[in-house]
């Protein structure tokens, strides 16, 4: 029993996409690994591992130990394995994703076991080459890009709110001339009104290249008039500290 285990283990159908999974796995988790990410590199190489061993059972349906009704046959269809496998790795996907403030994190790295199943299932039916040729992709969309992104200039996507005295010095046209001093656009800015506590509160959002540019505009709101608090918050930057105040 053991030399047929250590024969079908050898045989190249199975140790050839099985022990190319576990590389693609190790090399796509220690990108995210290093980069501190909840999902690194055990999980990415468990998913790869797994949907190429769940491919080759699918497709080695015919050697599965069944009894089978007179007169009846087994029918394979290997492609349901890989709907259930990528199904599958969406849940495991959702739990990599969290909200924090107006900010949403984990996207990349859930979009990364799901490739990375992918190639799992590609490996389990053979395809080499282009299992081979979208581990690389992966790799340059996950490293390279990122620093190309970081080459050029970064577009900040800021949420502004002022609080203000109502009837006082600064409102929404104010607020507009402070915005196209800054060089900045924005757009439509919302006014909400209280009565009773007697404040004017102003929220728009719009673009800022950097956090020069989100500093120089905190300083030019801190300088302005009739301005009670004020608030930056950086929506779509996973690598912004907290949001400035005043």
């Amino acid at each position: 029993m053991i030399e047929e285990f250590i024969h079908g283990f050898a045989e190249d159908h199975f140790t050839l996409p099985l022990l190319s999974s576990l590389a693609t796995g190790l090399l796509i988790g220690l990108e995210r690994e290093l980069r501190g990410k909840p999902a690194g590199l055990r999980t990415h190489t468990l998913v790869c591992f797994a949907a190429t061993l769940l491919t080759l059972t699918a497709a080695h349906q015919a050697d599965w130990i069944v009894t089978l009704l007179p007169e009846t046959q087994l029918v394979t269809d290997p492609v349901r394995m890989a709907h259930g496998i990528l199904t599958g790795i969406g849940f495991l996907g959702a739990g990599v994703i969290f909200r924090e403030g107006p900010s949403v994190h984990g996207l990349t790295t859930a979009a990364s076991l799901w490739i990375t199943a992918a190639l799992g299932i590609v490996y389990g039916v053979g395809m080499y080459w282009l299992a081979v040729a979208g581990t690389l992709a992966t790799l340059i969309v996950l490293m390279l890009l990122r620093i190309g992104f970081a080459l050029l200039p970064v577009r900040t996507e800021v949420r502004l709110r002022v609080v203000t005295e109502a009837g006082g010095v600064f409102d929404a046209p104010a607020m507009r001339t402070i915005l196209k001093s800054e060089g900045l656009g924005e757009r439509a800015i919302s006014q909400s009104f209280n009565r009773e506590a007697g404040i004017l509160e102003l929220t728009t959002s719009t673009y800022c290249r950097g956090s020069e540019q989100i500093d120089s505009l905190a300083s030019a709101l801190a300088r302005a008039p009739g301005i009670q608090s004020y608030a930056i918050m950086p929506t779509d930057d996973p690598l912004a500290g907290s949001p400035a105040r005043g």
